[in-house]
């Protein structure tokens, strides 16, 4: 048991300091928040691998929390982060959704009617060069 103690303590240790160095270097507020979340995972994994190695159960609690902040905390600065198109944040009414596609549809039409000109000039083309 002290050998899994050992090599799971020095495989979080490790963790903990390549995540303290991304969290430190960044470059962007993201790469920033992941290094969070992992510095928070591996403090789990320390707490857990501790509470394993005492066999107390009084840390299991202590877990949960750090998990749910982690998580919210994660979650929250994604939230944040995200960038949304103008006019993307709400839900359209009907008459726009249907005016979308009136106007998706005669793009296809006139990108269909377009390709049929072509093949029709192209087979003119083709049928005046076999005429001798």
């Amino acid at each position: 048991m002290m050998l899994v103690v050992v090599i799971a303590t020095a495989m979080i240790a490790a963790a903990a300091v390549l995540a303290l160095v991304r969290l430190e270097r960044g470059p962007s507020m993201l790469d920033r928040t992941v290094a969070f979340d992992l510095l928070t995972t591996t403090i789990v994994g320390a707490i857990a691998v501790e509470a394993a190695w005492s066999r107390r159960t009084e840390s299991i609690p202590i877990l949960v929390v750090l998990s749910l902040v982690g998580f919210v905390g994660s979650v929250t600065i994604a939230r944040f982060a995200a960038v949304e198109p103008e006019g993307e944040g709400r839900i359209r009414t009907a008459e726009e959704v249907a005016a979308e596609d009136a106007a998706r549809q005669a793009a296809l039409d006139a990108r269909d009617a377009a390709r049929r000109r072509a093949e029709s000039a192209e087979l003119k083309k083709n049928a005046e060069e076999e005429q001798p």
